[in-house]
């Protein structure tokens, strides 16, 4: 039994390209608010006193540019945690 759907003209790639964009809004909406949120709950529980500004700067670095998020964390777990 085949699916009416996949039936139509085109249906198929219809289907893997909002698969695609389904995968775009994961990671371009659930890593950034993942990362931000780790880094504030992190910067928090350590008693860091600028958790405000780490958390700010790494939410804006997912704005600018994605990669950016991630080189803020990272700069936050080199400088932030001491």
């Amino acid at each position: 039994m085949t699916l009416p759907l996949l039936q139509l003209p085109g249906a198929p790639e219809l289907i893997i390209i909002l698969l695609i964009l389904l995968l775009g809004a994961v990671f371009g909406l659930i890593v950034p608010i993942g990362v931000t949120y780790w880094v504030y709950q992190d910067a928090k529980g350590r008693g860091n006193e600028d958790t405000t500004l780490w958390t700010v700067l790494t939410a804006l670095g997912f704005f600018v540019g994605y990669f950016m998020g991630p080189i803020v964390a990272i700069a936050y777990l080199v400088v932030g945690r001491e």
